[in-house]
């Protein structure tokens, strides 16, 4: 079986990106005779200025929403990434196995600093470092697949570099992870700023869809989406008409056809809009009805979580140990 790990940084409510872009792809995962692990990764919601009690609410809401999506307790292991020490054990021996260069060319680490010193705020150590903390939930499992949205490829390809440097210096130790990607909608971009992805932080930007709006909510927003300027109708061109390619991308995810294919027919903006306001409601309908069932019984998915964690400390502490032998501590 190929061992398969992704997680989902509790930092914002889930959106219809999230969902395209990664969620819906590990429950095709889910369903294959794979072993899958899936994980709330916490820890990296720490890397920036946080509420405490938010984090909390929102990892338990994303928790729920992956069960509420498809993902089967029976069949892959959900967990939180806190509650298996082995991530952060293992973070340690990767970041004396990264450098900072490698780290600080993170496009991810570049925006977000950026941002935040415009802000006159400061920028967190873990917010360059996560990258390796990230490499370190991976590898801790002998992740052969990565299934993750378009943004997180390089730090993906950071993973893999550090896994092969590590193995190179100190003996066979990690397996090196792929990158899968799905095929249509691999980053969905924000409704209102086409040219940036559809980011949780977006809490009240009208150009997010979450996976927990109202219908009503969804139709306004999609109907508001920015298109482009000109008279040159629906076309599929991503470099000059994002707006409108954003919208045939999420249509496209969202029915299965080609994007190019669909805009042949269409002739205006309206019946677009109008047809991926209904599609994506009708996605995301039977997503939020299982959400509300099992929000009613959260001792359910609480039971879930630690049934999760404790076959996944199963599985990472074998390689965790493996690690600490091979780059030269003393076993306890």
């Amino acid at each position: 079986m190929t061992r398969i790990f992704s997680g989902v940084k509790p930092t914002g409510h889930l959106t219809l990106g999230n969902y395209l872009g990664a969620v819906r792809q590990w429950v095709a995962a889910d369903q294959a005779p794979d072993d899958a692990l899936f994980c709330v990764v916490d820890l990296h919601a720490l890397t920036i200025e946080h509420d405490p009690a938010r984090v909390r609410r929102l990892s338990r809401q994303a928790a729920t929403l992956l069960l509420a999506a498809g993902l089967g307790p029976e069949k892959c292991t959900l967990f939180v990434q806190s509650h298996v020490d082995e991530h952060t054990r293992l973070a340690y021996l990767l970041e004396c196995t990264a450098t900072d260069g490698e780290l600080r060319r993170m496009i991810q680490y570049k925006e977000k600093a950026a941002a935040a010193q415009a802000a006159g705020a400061g920028v967190r150590l873990s917010l360059l470092t996560y990258p390796v903390l990230m490499a370190a939930d991976i590898l801790a499992y002998d992740t052969e697949e990565v299934p993750v949205g378009e943004d997180q490829r390089q730090h993906v390809e950071l993973t893999r570099d550090l896994a092969v440097r590590f193995n190179q210096r100190y003996g066979p130790t990690f397996a090196v992870p792929k990158v899968t990607l799905p095929a249509v909608a691999a980053r969905v971009m924000d409704l209102q700023d086409p040219t940036s992805k559809m980011g949780k932080s977006g809490d009240a930007g009208t150009g997010v869809v979450f996976m927990l709006d109202e219908p009503g909510v969804v139709h306004k927003k999609v109907m508001r989406a920015v298109t482009d300027s000109g008279d040159g109708g629906v076309v599929y061109d991503r470099a000059a008409r994002p707006g409108v390619a954003n919208l045939l991308d999420v249509l496209g995810a969202c029915t299965g056809a080609e994007p190019a294919v669909l805009a042949e027919g269409y002739g205006g903006y309206g019946a677009l809009k109008r047809d991926v306001a209904d599609a994506v409601v009708e996605l995301l309908q039977p997503v939020r009805e299982r959400y509300a069932e099992l929000a009613a019984d959260p001792g359910a998915v609480e039971k879930v979580l630690r049934t999760g964690a404790e076959r996944a400390r199963g599985l990472a502490r074998p390689v965790v140990d493996r690690a600490y032998r091979a780059i030269g501590l003393l076993e306890r």
